[in-house]
């Protein structure tokens, strides 16, 4: 809707400001939130049956007797538990990962860190505890405490990681910076 009051270049510039704000909107949700709505997807579809232990040890145990033949049943299911929860790490320290970058960019960008990580450790929590509701319908699977727990954990890595990389400064200010000290020198 037009507005009759104002001349027509000011409304004019007002509908560009409309559509740059639009486009910056869609350039940051596919740069910052479809990755994670992408990884919520895929954390969801694991929880199904499709990575259940019946479908999962098709190929892992014979990889693993292929590694080494004279493996025991006992050895090998201590080996897929094992890669098990630390896939359960894994997925949620990305989760975490993807959900900071996100949130860090987004409205949030003022938020103090340890907020930050709050709310994105509470996110994932919450996920997480989700995901293993969604186990309860699920024939193949069971849910279980440990297993939130084991998310938890991994978000909690993911956050670390994410700790790790936003107190790394880029490569260009330092070397800005030295060539100002060089020049400052002479």
């Amino acid at each position: 809707m037009t507005n009759l009051f104002l001349p027509l270049d000011v409304q004019c510039s007002m509908l560009d400001v409309r559509r740059f704000r639009a486009d910056l909107w869609m350039k940051s949700f596919f740069k910052y939130w479809l990755p994670v709505l992408g990884w919520l997807v895929v954390t969801f579809i694991g929880s199904t049956n499709v990575t259940s232990v019946e479908q999962t040890s098709r190929f892992i145990v014979p990889f693993l007797l292929w590694l080494k033949p004279g493996m025991t049943q006992q050895n090998t299911w201590v080996i897929i538990v094992f890669m098990r929860h630390w896939a359960h790490v894994g997925e949620y320290a990305v989760l975490a990962f993807l959900m900071w970058r996100a949130l860090r960019w987004g409205i949030s960008a003022s938020m103090r860190m340890p907020t930050l990580y709050g709310v994105v450790l509470l996110g994932c929590a919450l996920f997480a505890a989700s995901d293993e509701f969604h186990q309860t319908f699920v024939k193949s699977r069971t849910p279980s405490v440990r297993d939130v727990l084991l998310d938890v954990a991994g978000a909690s890595l993911g956050l670390l990681i994410a700790a790790i990389f936003a107190n790394r400064r880029p490569k260009n200010s330092r070397t800005i910076t030295q060539r100002q000290f060089v020049d400052a020198r002479l």
